[in-house]
């Protein structure tokens, strides 16, 4: 069978530039936002207020990221801690939901039991609610549990998102022959040897990209209603009660949405190649 990837278009020179000249737009639309975002952080605040806005910045200053350093340095409660708490969620949430999501996919793509395509099809219906919805329900299961306030009423339910469930169990579908699995059995191979050293190196693209859009997730969480204590608060609350300063603090903002945004873009774009296979593969399991 030949593969699609060695496939050759017969398309002439003139429709590779028009090819060309179409992307190269699509690309520098979709950067806007990203220039715009960055542009801003370096506005002086006369040039915030003006309108029509200008998309690139004609006085570039650093004061907003001067006055947002002030600020934190202000705060009684040390901004390396709030960087600490968002560091411990992320990295706890998102392994965690990357463990429990693969060994649960491959239990459901391996094996045939009583109410497996009744528990998938559950899954499916979950991605239809928003966190919103379900706020209510995860507050009254956490607090019974008595973790309001604490971590683990941020990081557990990030174990739970079916997302990653969905993407791995299609992913383990498509790319995993079952002759492969079988044969892993005939020479003995136990079921998390099989899991851990055939199937996960297979699957690599989707699990990284569970890690990246868990990333993101993570990374923008402010604790909600489910975290308290200052101590405990993650960073983008601390920069969220900076900007809440008023009509002043409108460059710290700027500012604070180009810090908050420089890590998971750059862990998107290296990462970038594994999100587009993962969706491509997704999309053509059955």
């Amino acid at each position: 069978m030949i593969s699609i990837r060695n496939k050759r278009l017969a398309r002439s020179a003139g429709g590779d530039a028009v090819v060309f000249v179409f992307l190269l737009l699509a690309a520098s639309f979709t950067a806007l936002p990203i220039v715009f975002a960055i542009s801003n952080a370096f506005k002086p605040l006369s040039e915030l207020f003006l309108f029509p806005p200008r998309l690139f910045v004609r006085n570039p200053t650093l004061a907003n990221f001067q006055d947002l350093f002030m600020l934190m340095a202000q705060s009684w409660v040390p901004m390396t801690r709030y960087l600490l708490n968002s560091l411990i969620i992320v990295a706890l949430g998102t392994v965690g939901n990357v463990l429990a999501a693969s060994m649960a996919a491959y239990i459901l793509s391996t094996r045939k039991f009583i109410g497996a395509n009744l528990f998938m099809g559950m899954v499916v219906l979950s991605l239809m609610f928003s966190q919103e919805v379900t706020a209510i329900p995860n507050y009254i299961v956490l607090a019974k549990l008595g973790w309001i306030d604490t971590y683990a009423a941020v990081i557990v339910p990030a174990w739970g998102s079916t997302l990653g469930l969905y993407l791995m169990r299609k992913f383990i579908d498509a790319m995993v022959p079952v002759e492969l699995l079988e044969a892993a059995r005939i020479d003995g191979a136990s079921e998390f040897r099989t899991y851990w050293g055939i199937v996960m190196p297979i699957v690599k693209p989707a699990w990284l990209t569970m890690i990246i859009l868990m990333f993101q997730n993570l990374w923008a969480n402010t604790g909600g209603h489910f975290i308290y204590s200052e101590q405990l608060k993650p960073l983008p609350h601390a920069l969220n009660q900076i900007v809440e300063g008023g009509v002043a603090r409108q460059g710290v903002g700027a500012a604070v949405t180009v810090l908050m945004m420089i890590l998971p873009i750059t862990v998107f774009v290296i990462n970038q190649s594994q999100i587009i296979e993962t969706m491509g593969t997704s999309g053509m399991a059955n």
